[in-house]
């Protein structure tokens, strides 16, 4: 069975404690929990804290300086010591006071020739080049050096007269950012948990081959299994921080549980106590809880959207529980959209209208499923276990179902139950009717299942919407409506 999503931390997203109101001024940390070693070399990150100061009432705060000190050290050549830098802290910190203060440092001081910015959203990079404008005119030794300032929609640009020529900072948004763009030397990436493919960040790292000094600095909260880049980075910080050689900069202020505790709350919040009080934070904990755990304590979960409540389903869980082959069964395949990935989910009633759920197969292929391939392996389980049925989509799995049938496996076309098995399958989770084993695979694409709602008010799990596999929950959901029916025609007795 393949096993594709490889978390390395997650929250549950139980409530564990809330505290109640305290008159003690809590202080963020001013370091990160997590972070690369950190080392001797020269830093220019000063010259950044004192420009700060000069544009910013306040100028930084504690945690802002240390990221400014460990960002900018510089080896004996003269580079960056750490050319990529990942910087993670929650929601309201000053991530972007950090930024903008560094993309004006490198237009007015450090002359650097092209700076790129992007985040996921068009709307956030116009938010941050208006902020950048501002500040700029609201200063007259800045105002004064600036050549251009140009608004066009998604490719804004300011040009500054720098020591040696023109410097020139420009937004770009998503999947655009490296089009049209040569030889920049700095690239700015917020809200990089959002970034869930590696093509747009790729073509932007690819862009500095020929800078002079490169540097990317990426910003973000924490995110989820779909947060592909930033996992990525994640996983290269904590093997960096435990001593693999590389040379990422990773600055990560997070909660070291899922305890609302003010420690935790001081750990991944180190503007509390600065521009964030307790209070605040405490009016939000009764938020839905992968919101509280990811927004306020910057602890990666699952997935943010998810249908599936994480509690829910962990309650399902019974190790006790198993698929008896001498017992009627019900298998379901799905095949995802872009039909490289596919799961075979078996379901057996328990009794006391419980039932137990278990992923049998998975499968992958980076270009695409081979339907005779799939067929072959689930013909195996065919006859493993006494089936009703094998259920399928005839949008997604036909074709496999279409080499089943002449084997004399009876297939089942579920497109016109999908809607009523979805909505059956959050019902049976709630209830806790439905048991499971606790596979990982088959718990990450369960909690990974997003909700798609219909113009007649009814939801079906969205395949493509989910944005990544959900074979094996689509596959539950349909197996659940036969799992589900009652033995009888009369469900309901009244009177």
């Amino acid at each position: 069975m393949s096993d594709s999503h490889q978390q390395v931390e997650t929250g549950s997203d139980r409530l564990l404690s809330v505290l109640e109101p305290s008159s003690a001024l809590l202080i963020g940390s001013p370091t990160p929990r997590i972070h690369t070693p950190v080392n001797d070399l020269p830093s220019r990150g000063q010259e950044l804290i004192d420009f700060a100061d000069t544009i910013f009432p306040d100028g930084f705060m504690p945690w802002q300086k240390y990221v400014a000190i460990h960002a900018h050290k510089v080896k004996p050549d003269g580079r960056w010591a750490t050319p990529l830098n990942c910087i993670v802290v929650a929601r309201q910190s000053g991530k972007s006071t950090l930024m903008l203060s560094r993309i004006l440092m490198g237009l007015f001081h450090w002359d650097e020739s092209l700076q790129v910015a992007s985040a996921h959203r068009l709307a956030t990079s116009l938010e941050q080049f208006r902020a950048l404008v501002n500040l700029i005119e609201s200063s007259d030794d800045l105002a004064k050096r600036v050549k251009r300032i140009r608004w066009s929609h998604g490719s804004e640009e300011i040009e500054v007269q720098g020591s040696t020529g023109i410097n020139r900072f420009i937004i770009k948004a998503g999947g655009s950012a490296a089009r049209g763009i040569s030889k920049p030397e700095t690239v700015h990436l917020d809200e990089l948990r959002e970034m869930h493919e590696l093509e747009s960040f790729a073509s932007l790292r690819y862009t500095l081959l020929a800078a002079k000094n490169p540097m990317v600095m990426t910003y973000s909260n924490a995110g989820d299994q779909h947060s592909k880049v930033l996992n990525l980075l994640r996983e290269r910080g904590i093997a960096a921080a435990s001593g693999v050689v590389d040379d990422i900069g990773y600055f990560e202020w997070s909660g070291a549980s899922d305890a609302l505790t003010d420690e935790n709350f001081a750990m991944a919040n180190p503007a509390l106590g600065h521009t964030i009080h307790i209070d605040n934070i405490r009016s939000v904990l009764k938020d839905p809880p992968e919101v509280v755990q990811t927004e306020v304590l910057c602890r990666w979960v699952q997935t943010i959207s998810s249908i599936i409540s994480q509690a829910a389903w962990d309650g399902c869980a019974d190790p006790d529980v198993d698929l008896d082959p001498e017992k009627l069964t019900w298998l379901a395949l799905d095949i995802s959209p872009d039909r490289k990935h596919c799961a075979l989910v078996g379901a057996q009633k328990l009794g006391d209208e419980r039932f137990i759920v278990k992923l049998l197969h998975t499968w992958e292929n980076e270009r695409q499923l081979d339907d005779r391939a799939v067929a072959n392996d689930a013909a195996f389980y065919c006859r493993k276990y006494p089936i009703e049925h094998l259920l399928y989509s005839r949008k997604t799995s036909g074709a496999v179902a279409a080499r089943l049938q002449p084997a004399g496996i009876p297939i089942y076309d579920m497109d016109a139950s999908y809607p009523q098995s979805c909505d059956e399958l959050l019902g049976a989770i709630n209830s806790g009717r439905l048991r499971h084993t606790n596979q990982p695979e088959l718990t990450a694409q369960m909690l990974s299942a997003v909700q798609l709602r219909r113009g007649d008010g009814g939801w079906v799990i969205g395949r493509r919407a989910s944005q990544t596999a959900v074979c094996a929950s689509v596959a539950t959901a349909l197996a659940t409506h036969f799992a589900t029916r009652p033995e009888t025609e009369t469900d309901i007795m009244v009177g």
